[in-house]
């Protein structure tokens, strides 16, 4: 049975069940999962820049109320992986830490890192899980950095679980305009210090004024904040 929601224009679907209603709008899209990544866009700026040597994920930390600290933006989820996120902080951190159980499991079961494709692969499949069922999809985009049998790995995941493996991502607010700004300078034999600087000046030219931002990084050696 198909329905049509007088208010928006949207159709749903409904099983025999009448239980779950699948949301789609004009042209097929997923009305949901495009109001998740509206939400993204308003987000923080954050950057991930990656070479064969290294992969930095900087995140832009916005201005908070007088007297109440930022909120963490760079996160470790296991000694080789670093991750950050843009969209709902609530939403970034339950995700951050349902890839943190992830890696730790695999710990304990193979008693071996986990890689980080594997990483990846599991959280486009949770979050696809919130496309299927008529349930409010993770307003959050991920960037995953570390270090596997394979080399240095950056992902990003959206909240429709697709994910993308690359050596630049940009998420949150004016991402296009920030990853043009990353395009211009990047360069397979980044620095450190100059991958940041570029970093630091994408999320400037995304937001019109100097940015205070987080960051880490992830070598062979592991994944670190940087101070």
């Amino acid at each position: 049975m198909v329905e049509e929601n007088s208010s928006s224009g949207s159709q749903y679907s409904v099983g025999n069940s009448g239980r779950y209603p699948y949301y789609y709008g004009q042209g097929g899209r997923l009305v949901l999962v495009d109001s998740a990544l509206e939400a993204v866009n308003r987000g923080s700026t954050t950057i991930g820049i990656r070479t064969s040597e290294f992969a930095l994920i900087t995140s832009h930390i916005k201005p908070t109320l007088p007297l109440v600290d930022p909120n963490e933006k760079i996160f470790t989820i296991d000694k080789h992986i670093g991750a950050t996120g843009a969209g709902y902080i609530a939403d970034i951190e339950q995700l951050i830490e349902e890839i943190r159980l992830q890696a730790q499991k695999h710990r304990l079961s193979y008693e071996s890192p986990i890689d980080i494709k594997t990483v990846a692969k599991h959280l486009s499949t949770y979050l696809h899980n919130y496309t299927i069922y008529a349930v409010r999809p993770q307003a959050a985009s991920i960037i995953i950095a570390g270090a596997d049998e394979t080399g240095i790995q950056l992902y990003q995941v959206d909240p429709s679980g697709t994910y993308l493996k690359g050596n630049g991502f940009a998420i949150g607010h004016q991402a296009d305009t920030a990853i043009g700004a990353i395009q211009k300078e990047y360069s397979k034999d980044l620095t450190v210090d100059k991958a940041l600087e570029i970093a630091k000046q994408a999320i400037e030219v995304a937001i019109g004024e100097k940015p205070i931002v987080e960051s880490g990084i992830v070598t062979t050696k592991g994944f670190s904040k940087l101070s």
